[in-house]
Formats: structure tokens, sequence, C-alpha cells
């Protein structure tokens, strides 16, 4: 088994059982004391879980905790690949297509670059300097005004004002976490009021997200799981997690990674 492979099992049973002991990895899954305790500091670095004596208990974050850009980036990063690659299948030449802030977005406009035709809407100064960098004679990029966060979106009153004026076919949204309770969450509330302009001005909502946003919840709603027209997670997604999303968006894609 991979090291990160072997560091997603065990944060996924930390986020399970709520906590693991090093005793029982080592059992677990076959490998030295060393090597586990190794994966555990690597994951408490992450912010992902908190090293105790022994073992690891569960350090997710609050509902108002939110990452920073940088950070986020290294989580992940094969399933946002993947959910990338499936989510840039869904965009046509020709169309006015939105993408909020969020590192998965940022991945996906990296497979936009070469889509023709394209006029994009953003809230996020990571995904419009993807496009700055690409510059091509055919697509517009709209970069709304606002106050910035840490995971670097332009939010507020100002962000707002711009969106509530504009309509795209496509909404790319990027979420925090998402739950049957709470829909579509994020931690910070003024995110969360511009995200909710986004929605309103899409004809169609896609929610690109990978499984650990599932049963993470921030302290603001966006959207409902129904509002969504398609939701695209990874292959990790658990099986009542893609039966609740199944029965309530319209739409559940699971993307698979490159071989």
């Amino acid at each position: 088994m991979l090291a990160q492979q072997r560091q997603q099992t065990i944060l996924e049973r930390v986020r399970r059982h709520g906590a693991v002991r090093v005793a029982e990895l080592v059992r677990d899954l076959g490998v030295s004391d060393m090597t586990v305790r190794r994966d555990l500091e690597v994951l408490a670095e992450r912010g992902l879980l908190e090293k105790v004596h022994g073992g690891a208990t569960i350090g997710g974050p609050g509902s108002t905790e939110e990452p920073g850009f940088a950070a986020k980036t290294t989580r992940q990063q094969p399933e946002k690949e993947a959910i990338a690659r499936a989510a840039a299948r869904l965009v046509r030449p020709g169309t006015a297509v939105a993408l909020s802030a969020g590192t998965t977005n940022w991945a996906l406009a990296h497979h936009l670059i070469e889509v023709p035709d394209l006029t994009m809407i953003t809230n996020s100064i990571q995904v419009a300097e993807v496009f700055h960098r690409n510059q091509r004679d055919d697509r517009t990029v709209v970069l709304t005004g606002g106050v910035r966060t840490p995971s670097d979106a332009l939010v507020g009153p100002v962000a707002v004002a711009a969106l509530r004026t504009l309509h795209v076919d496509t909404l790319f949204l990027g979420v925090h976490g998402m739950s049957v309770r709470a829909g579509f969450t994020t931690p910070n509330l003024l995110e969360a009021e511009t995200n909710r302009a986004l929605v309103q001005c899409a004809g169609r909502l896609v929610v690109p997200a990978d499984h650990t946003k599932w049963q993470t919840v921030g302290i603001s709603t966006i959207a409902e799981l129904s509002q969504a027209d398609v939701v695209i997670s990874d292959a990790r997604l658990d099986a009542e997690a893609r039966r609740d999303l199944a029965e309530r968006a319209g739409e559940l894609i699971i993307a698979e990674e490159a071989s």
C-alpha cells in the first residue's frame, strides 16, 4: 500500500471512530510502528487529526474554520484531478461558465484552457490567474471584486452586486462540505452569501466535491442537495453517501482516477 493510500485509510478510520491506536494500525495495515507514527505526523501537520499518546483523535475543522488555499491544494490531489476531468466534459464551447473559489475548481480551470469560445465568470483570484497565464482571443474572463478570504475568494457586497446582473449557463460550485441535513455549506458567512448569488445566476448547478466533503458541515448553507443538477465525486465516496446524493441531487457522477 502506498503512503498516500495508507494515510487516507488512517484518516477515514479516525473520522469513522473518532480515534485510532498505533498498535491497531500496525496490526491492520501490516507496517511498522515507525511507519504508522510517521503517517500520523504527516496527517497532523496538515491539520487533519491530532496526535495523542499511543494514537490519534479526530482533528477535523470546526464549522467556521477555513483552511488557506495553499493548504487545501495538498489534499486529495488525485481525487480532485479525476473530478476536474469529469467536470470539464460537461462544458461546451460557446457557453458562459462560472467557477466559484476552491482547489477543485482551480484544477478544473486548467482543463478548460483549451476549450474554445468561453465566457468565464469567477470570484476566485487563483482561477482567474490560470486563465490570465493562458490567454486566448476567444475567451472572456470576468473577475468579481470583493473582500479576499483565506481561500482566495472575493466575497461581500461588491461581489454579490456584480453577480446579480449576470446569467451563466453552468456554475461549478466549490463547497466546504455537504450533508443531507445541511446541504452544501461553507465556513465563511460572506462567502455563503456570494455563492448563493452565483447559484441564482446559473442555469445549471454542478457541484464537484471529493469524498472528504461528505458529512462535513460549515456554518452556513449555500444550497440544498436537491438544488444541484449534478454532483461529481470520486470513487472513495461510500455507498450510503452515494445513495443519499443519488436520491436528492439531479445526477451523481463518480469520477475514476487515471490509471
